[in-house]
């Protein structure tokens, strides 16, 4: 109990959170939760909450061991989530559709916004840089408080999306599509760099 009140630092609370809330940006990710929505049907937010809960723990925890048992770097685990990424910023741009197979509200919570969305490459990334400068503690702390925000904002999204109308969300998703597509490349152009 000593250790952990020795451990736990406010500073690094704020500043891990900060990083984290930035990486995910689910605020900018409202218009890809409303496309979900619009294809599924419906999004489980406390499932959704809770999975990313559980990924982003679970890496932080295991993830070099789990990514060093399959032989696959970081780097190269990075380069496959911007694919995905680079796939939904097309489809967000060109109003295409890639992804094929019907999603209901279950599996979309799950597959593709509880994983890559939310807790996806630069997520993880992100939380093995922090494991090497703060204490897992003060990572854990953070990780909870930005699920909480991702909880409220997928409650709220009926509501943004209210607030908005159609033309509001047809140029955000335009727009955050050029902005996901520029995250995809950035995360491909980086990591590939790193892999060679």
């Amino acid at each position: 109990m000593v250790e952990f009140f020795k451990a736990f630092n406010w500073q690094e609370i704020f500043k891990a959170t900060t990083v984290l809330f930035a990486v995910i940006d689910i605020v900018g990710s409202v218009p890809i939760i409303i496309k979900l929505k619009e294809t599924s049907g419906s999004i489980h937010e406390a499932r959704t909450s809770f999975v990313s809960f559980g990924i982003m723990i679970g890496f932080l925890i295991l993830g070099e061991s789990i990514l060093k048992l399959f032989g696959v770097s970081i780097e190269a685990f990075a380069v496959a989530g911007a694919f995905i990424l680079f796939a939904m910023a097309l489809e967000m741009i060109l109003g295409v559709r890639l992804f094929r197979d019907e999603v209901s509200g279950k599996t979309a919570s799950v597959v593709p916004l509880a994983f890559p969305i939310i807790a996806g490459a630069g997520t993880m990334t992100t939380l093995v840089s922090l494991k090497a400068e703060f204490q897992e503690i003060n990572i854990v702390i953070a990780i909870i408080i930005n699920v909480l925000i991702v909880y409220i904002v997928l409650k709220l999204t009926r509501r943004i999306e209210n607030l908005l109308g159609e033309g509001g969300i047809a140029i955000l998703k335009k727009v955050f599509g050029i902005i996901l597509l520029a995250i995809a490349i950035k995360l491909f152009t980086t990591n590939l760099q790193a892999l060679f």
